[in-house]
């Protein structure tokens, strides 16, 4: 285990396999409900009675919470104890989950949906720390790579828990997840070894509250685009995001003590650890975030099979990723393959994502998968490796926020395409769509397979 050299530690020291086993339970369930609405969208708008705009932010709604916030509980965690922060982030999770389960309407429970994603920020942000704090040499190599684990069998088993325990009402999954997540606060507190940095110092508010603002207006307007890009309102937001974001950037050279030290950025790691997440958002989570909606108004896939066929995508996602530390590579090299892999597997789906036959879409979940979990074991060590021992939820929080970012552009991007193709009308028009989304989201994932190997050689 890591030594106190690095963080101030309050209580006995636990083992590190019951922290491990906490933090990614805590991830897996974060990951499930991100991923829950996923293949119910259909269904769940109706029963909502959300409109077209709305069924956006059904999809959008947790990656803005989990965006504006990650970044802000990274260093909150650092700064003011990571157990303390990972318990506060589980009860707000077991809160809004509430919430949404009781929601009368598609409004509410989208802003159930934000605070889940602000909630699961906690979680992630500080779930990494408190592992990068239990292991260290080979042994963090291995946790970081059940973490990563977690991540793919999370989004794995969503859909299917929503499916399965939404059969009778739609309310069903957030309740079981509900109780879940307070199960996780109450277990971390006694369980959990508390630890922070050694010299806090006072909490960046103003910038926390620019960067959350900025980054809700830039995801609003990515959102609403799908309305009209030159509207006003969304040319407003666009704008408003702009300004603060910069204001942001500037005041991070200038604060004792900033969320993200701007000297990161000349780092290639952590520059590569950021850039990576950005992409795995916009090429990766985007794309499949979209592509049950696409199956089932196009092929007539129920809900159910949908999520049964994704199985093969995220559980292969899961697979790789535990056991992809029996492959010795750093990390950067293995981000850089894990996003050709990515790309590749799609591309076997063009011209064919109209059609019934679920066989033919196999090859392509199962190759995606597989770098999906090539990508996702290599980010979360890319991640806490590019900085300072003492600032590893910063980092974290700094390389979540950039994978959801990324999703949220990702999502808006790929129904902007689709749409659009599908303007014409007549059958399969949003397959087709689909196709042009998939060419775009494979270029992303190549341009950034060759950004990272290019600036980590290692």
């Amino acid at each position: 285990m890591t030594e106190p050299t690095t963080a101030t530690r309050v209580g006995a020291a636990t083992h590190p396999r019951a922290t491990l086993a906490l933090t990614a339970a805590a991830t897996f369930l974060v990951l499930m409900d991100y991923t829950a609405p996923l293949t119910t969208i259909p269904d769940l708008a109706s029963a909502l009675d959300a409109s077209a705009a709305e069924q956006t932010w059904l999809i959008n709604s947790m990656p803005l919470g989990l965006a504006a916030l990650l970044l802000v509980s990274g260093g909150l965690a650092d700064d003011y104890g990571r157990r303390r922060l990972f318990v506060v982030g589980a009860v707000a999770l077991a809160v809004s989950l509430a919430c949404a389960a009781v929601a009368p309407g598609s409004v509410t429970f989208i802003l159930a949906r934000v605070v889940q994603g602000a909630a699961g920020a906690a979680v992630l942000a500080t779930s990494l720390a408190l592992i990068a704090e239990a292991y260290d040499g080979s042994a963090r190599v291995h946790a970081l790579g059940i973490w990563g684990a977690s991540v793919g069998a999370g989004i794995a088993v969503g859909p299917l828990a929503s499916g399965v325990f939404g059969a009778a009402h739609w309310a069903g999954p957030y309740w079981l997840f509900a109780v879940a997540a307070a199960a996780l606060a109450a277990v971390a507190v006694p369980t959990l070894t508390e630890s922070r940095t050694p010299n806090p110092g006072r909490p960046d508010l103003i910038g926390a509250l620019t960067l959350g603002i900025g980054l809700a207006l830039l995801l609003g307007a990515l959102t609403e685009g799908r309305s009209g890009w030159a509207s006003p309102s969304v040319l407003a937001l666009f704008a408003g995001a702009a300004v603060l974001i910069a204001a942001f950037a500037v005041s991070q050279a200038r604060v004792r003590r900033p969320l993200v030290d701007p000297a990161l950025f000349r780092h290639p790691p952590f520059l590569a650890s950021t850039i990576g997440a950005l992409v795995t958002g916009m090429a990766i989570i985007g794309m499949m975030s979209y592509l049950p909606t696409v199956l089932q108004l196009d092929a007539g896939f129920a809900a159910m099979a949908t999520a049964g066929l994704f199985v093969f995508w995220s559980g292969t996602s899961a697979a790789v990723a535990y056991y992809s530390r029996r492959l010795n590579l750093r990390p950067a090299p293995q981000l850089a393959a894990g996003f050709v892999v990515a790309a590749l597997g799609p591309l076997s789906w063009l011209g064919g994502l109209g059609s019934d036959d679920w066989l033919r879409l196999v090859p392509g979940l199962v190759v995606a998968g597989a770098g999906s979990g090539l990508v996702n074991a290599a980010l979360p060590r890319l991640a806490v490796e590019s900085v300072p021992a003492q600032r590893t939820a910063m980092g974290s929080g700094a390389n979540n926020t950039a994978r959801y970012v990324g999703s949220s552009i990702g999502v808006a991007v790929v129904i902007a395409i689709v749409q659009r193709v599908a303007d014409g009308g007549g059958a399969n028009d949003l397959a087709h769509g689909m196709d042009v989304a998939i060419i775009v989201t494979s270029v992303i994932a190549l341009l950034g397979a060759a950004f990272t190997y290019v600036l980590v050689r290692d």
